[in-house]
């Protein structure tokens, strides 16, 4: 049996930002994709998504209420929220042991959709198997950024490229 995977897929301004300094994603929608960019081709490889508390509130505030894969085995982290939401398993458990029993289980792979926080935490653990990240050709300058500032290096190795228009996919192995 193969381990599930715990892949980060998400989308980036040149300059490493994922959101700008207003947590606003519309220079992302600014950009001149190909059909959805990858997204529903990706969509269909996971079973189970993670995400923190704040990625989530901000996905139900865009998204008018509505949780967008109700479809999905979905896991949100939160240190202070205690009571599932509808669609949503809400953790409080220890973040590594958690994904660990994940990702022993049989089935299609997991996908950390966000945030900083929560990729920073799984990057320092070891835990992060595929890195997807689609640049766009937008210079931020300032944002919140999707990289942290981390004490060690991480050594990937590149799977692929593919362009959508005028995003770029960049698919990355961690070694």
């Amino acid at each position: 049996m193969d381990k599930r995977k715990l892949v980060l897929f998400i989308a980036q301004s040149l300059d490493g930002y994922i959101a700008s300094k207003e947590e606003s994603l519309d220079w992302l929608f600014q950009v001149e994709g190909e059909g959805d960019n990858g997204y529903s081709e990706f969509y269909e490889t996971v079973y189970t998504i993670l995400m923190g508390k704040r990625t989530y509130d901000w996905i139900i505030q865009q998204e008018k209420g509505e949780f967008p894969y109700p479809a999905k085995e979905s896991f949100v982290f939160s240190r202070t929220v205690k009571e599932d939401l509808p669609h949503i398993t809400i953790v409080n458990d220890d973040v590594v042991r958690f994904t660990n029993q994940l990702k022993q289980k049989e089935g299609k792979d997991i996908w950390l959709v966000g945030g900083g926080d929560l990729l920073h935490t799984f990057l320092k653990e070891d835990l992060v198997d595929e890195l997807i990240v689609t640049v766009a050709p937008v210079l931020l300058g300032s944002g919140v950024p999707l990289f942290k500032e981390r004490g060690n290096s991480l050594d990937l190795h590149l799977k692929g490229t593919r362009r959508f228009n005028q995003f770029v996919e960049l698919h990355y192995e961690v070694r």
